[in-house]
């Protein structure tokens, strides 16, 4: 994940979903335009606007972006897994909630069946030190192997467009990108076995000072996430259900809100989600992932998780 650049002229749309626009309002920076991944969030955003939350998102290109726009002051709420920038800005923002796990998926063509099958085979991964850098870097230590050429090629969807037209034999993708070759095109490509990994691929954070001034309004977003994940987690098809068909997501093209309870399906199924909204096993197993992946430094042993996490909205939420 990069950090560095300017917040000028990169928001692609803005939303405002609050009832009343006021200084108390929650502006919540989305690291990409709304999608299906997304659904559940703003089912869980619907019902905190239903016990009082007011708040307006702004749709972001980049999460780094989404990242800075928190560090500016200009956003209150952001998605993303900012370890690096917090421990190396030691910047007052928390993480509050995970959002998803770090889920991804090897997909190769159909001579490999297995992960040690791909010693010495060149793979295409999104970029440079990033989450799927990362699990490369552990499916060579787990496995006893050493991938061949890395090359990069940001975006799962343009993976997939790249496996398809022969260019690589090896990939990571995520989820539903992993579903939508396997469906396709199953006679050409695997979904390689993947061994869990419970880090972070999304949480939601915020500057500690305003959390703190604003803790019943934070409470009421934690709580709407936390009961949404539990129910996700029971049963995926009350996404769909409970998706506004007037908002954001109810605007996407018919196909993407037809296959809801599909990708919500395999979602939780494939491990996506924590119903509990992580907390400490969560951020133990992000301090050790990051560092892992060379993000991070020191022992994540010894390191302390209230440097990263602000656990009071979730500690409430779980009451």
């Amino acid at each position: 994940m990069n950090f560095s650049k300017t917040l000028a002229g990169f928001a692609l749309a803005a939303g405002l979903l609050a009832s009343t626009a006021n200084a108390e309002t929650i502006r919540i920076a989305l690291a990409e335009p709304p999608s299906d991944e997304l659904a559940a969030f703003f089912v869980a955003l619907d019902r905190a606007k239903a016990n009082g939350l007011d708040y307006e998102w702004t749709a972001f290109a980049e999460e780094e972006l989404a990242i800075q726009a928190v560090l500016s002051g200009d956003m209150d709420i952001a998605f993303g897994t900012p370890y690096a920038v917090m421990q190396r800005s030691k910047a007052p923002i928390r993480i509050i909630f995970q959002l998803s796990k770090l889920v991804f998926f090897p997909v190769t063509t159909k001579e490999f069946t297995t992960l040690k099958e791909l010693d010495g085979v060149p793979i295409m991964l999104h970029s440079r030190g990033g989450g799927t850098d990362s699990i490369a870097n552990v499916i060579e230590e787990r496995e006893g192997i050493k991938f061949g050429q890395r090359s990069y090629v940001p975006g799962s969807s343009n993976r997939v467009v790249a496996m398809l037209a022969d260019q690589a034999k090896a990939t990571i993708l995520d989820l539903s990108n992993r579903n939508k070759i396997i469906e396709e095109q199953g006679d050409r490509f695997n979904s390689l076995p993947m061994f869990e990994v419970k880090a972070s691929d999304e949480a939601l954070f915020g500057n500690l000072d305003w959390m703190q001034a604003h803790e019943k309004d934070v409470g009421i977003l934690v709580n709407a996430l936390h009961g949404v994940w539990g129910e996700m987690t029971a049963d995926p098809t009350m996404v769909a259900r409970e998706t506004d068909p007037a908002g954001p997501i109810g605007s996407l093209p018919p196909a993407v809100l037809g296959d809801l309870d599909a990708f919500y399906t395999a979602a939780v199924a494939g491990g996506l989600y924590d119903p509990h909204g992580g907390g400490r096993d969560a951020a133990r197993a992000d301090l050790e992932w990051y560092v892992g992946a060379g993000q991070m430094e020191g022992d994540p042993a010894t390191m302390n998780l209230e440097d990263y996490w602000y656990f009071a909205p979730l500690d409430a939420a779980k009451k």
